[in-house]
């Protein structure tokens, strides 16, 4: 028999609570809130699954896995047990809606209810429908979807069809962790905040822009669903457009969300639609083959368990794309990620345009000036510059200005999805994306995967720890210029 729980001012429900995402990212971060106060005394963690466990078994489940994922300066004994009496587990069938009786019988908060659905999106609507129906949601409710939202264009419209039944749109958080990272979120402030950057931010004073999320794992266990997505849809389509967007906005009129929002909207409207003469020239699909990676021999793709014989999913993708407005006329957006790659970083260089004249020539060791975003695994900035070379002479020598943003405060730095989580809670939807985003994003990728398949575009293979196919490189050579892989 389920037991009624206290009463309490907030009440987070995990949906997919013994799943990946959750032992390794949603209860590190909630311990964290939890460790550094920012939780509600009386807030609880209410996690569901289909597993027919009891609450002490699935203590012992998250006991055994979370805490390796919590970094040892901040985990100790005492305040995971602290932690630990906040969590409750639920074990339902989530498509069946009688089930949901176990829920209703909690009792929970008439406060603030957190629903996170840590789920595949196909169970996403049924979820909803099945809460409402339930009694289980009011006007204090909130939802967190997880990406990928939807395949297409079509499925992301249905999903937030159907969920805008059951919650208004202020009460959606559409949940893209690279928007919860520091850097990220500092990025508005290096460009709105100083002077010195916005007059240059714009053509003809930058050349190029890159943006990179490289990643030395492989598919591992997401095999079964990658398999049937790919680089594009998992990474693109979210992740990588949502940095492009940040660096390419207009600055909004404030920090409101929706005004945010707004600006970030007229940047995916603006993107150059692709056509298939486009596509065969500006985008490079990829598929892992043997290599090594991290030091260590890594399978290739086809290798692992739970891809398809023969698949053509790809596992990088590479692309040139080009934003219709005043600001960035003719300058190129080269967008990039992979797996099994060479090192793993995410970074957005900012490449500026030369000078027309140089009294110095051009030397062996000239290099155009870069702003270097890095996001991970360190978060850092760095801006390159020339200086002369001691000596004799005027001879060039490039440098940095370094900004180690992990020692430029004494402040703790709240990893990406602490901090989101605690949007969530707060109700701030900045960082998160709005409905018509998310559909325009679908609108300039899903002619990408109809072109593929018209032009029967293959994966051009890769060795695992290298960086991509060869023809990667080339796309960039075409202009002069070419990927930045700092060792």
């Amino acid at each position: 028999m389920t037991l009624s729980l206290p009463t309490s001012e907030l009440d987070i429900v995990i949906f997919g609570g013994a799943g990946d995402l959750s032992f390794r990212k949603l209860l590190p971060a909630l311990y964290m809130a939890h460790l550094h106060e920012r939780l509600p005394a009386s807030a609880r963690i209410i996690a569901v699954g289909r597993q027919p466990w009891s609450r002490e078994q699935y203590l012992d489940f998250i006991g055994a896995r979370s805490p390796q994922f919590i970094e040892a300066p901040s985990f100790d004994a005492v305040s995971w047990d602290g932690f630990v009496q906040r969590l409750h587990y639920v074990s339902l069938d989530v498509t069946d809606a009688a089930a949901y009786a176990a829920l209703q019988a909690l009792g929970l908060s008439a406060v603030q209810r957190v629903f996170y659905l840590a789920t595949a999106p196909g169970l996403f609507t049924g979820i909803c429908a099945h809460l409402d129906a339930a009694g289980l949601l009011d006007a204090h409710s909130r939802v967190v979807l997880e990406k990928p939202l939807g395949t297409d264009l079509a499925s992301a419209q249905a999903i937030n069809t159907e969920v805008a039944r059951h919650f208004r749109e202020e009460q959606i958080y559409r949940i893209d962790h690279y928007l919860g990272k520091e850097t990220v979120q500092n990025l508005m402030v290096l460009r709105f905040g100083n002077a010195m950057f916005e007059p240059l931010w714009r053509a003809p004073f930058i050349k190029s822009v890159q943006i990179t999320v490289a990643e030395t794992v492989g598919v591992g266990s997401r095999a079964g669903f990658y398999d049937g997505a790919g680089a594009l849809r998992d990474m693109v389509q979210n992740h990588l457009l949502q940095l492009l967007c940040i660096v390419a906005m207009e600055q909004p009129i404030s920090l409101d969300a929706d005004d945010v929002r707004d600006e970030k909207l007229k940047v995916l409207r603006s993107l150059r639609k692709m056509d298939l003469a486009d596509i065969r020239r500006d985008t490079v699909r990829g598929q892992y083959g043997e290599g090594v990676a991290d030091g260590q021999s890594a399978q290739s793709y086809q290798q692992e368990e739970g891809v398809a014989p023969g698949s053509r999913t790809e596992t990088f993708v590479a692309l040139r794309a080009h934003i219709n407005n005043a600001r960035w006329a003719n300058v190129p957006f080269f967008l990039r990620t992979g797996k099994r790659m060479a090192k793993r970083h995410s970074q957005i260089i900012i490449e500026f345009a030369e000078q027309p004249f140089s009294i110095f020539g051009a030397g062996p060791k000239h290099q155009p000036n870069r702003l270097i975003i890095t996001l991970q695994p360190e978060e850092s900035i760095h801006l390159g510059l020339m200086v002369k070379e001691p000596g004799s002479g005027m001879n060039l020598h490039p440098v940095k200005l370094e900004l180690d943003l992990q020692s430029s405060s004494d402040k703790r730095r709240a990893e990406a999805y602490e901090r989101l989580l605690i949007d969530v809670i707060k109700g701030r939807l900045t960082h998160f994306m709005r409905r018509d985003e998310l559909e325009a994003a679908w609108r300039w990728i899903e002619p990408i995967l109809d072109g593929w398949q018209a032009l029967d575009d293959k994966p051009r293979p890769y060795a695992a720890g290298s960086w991509g196919p060869a023809a990667s490189s080339a796309l960039m050579a075409r202009e002069n210029l070419s990927w930045f892989e700092e060792t």
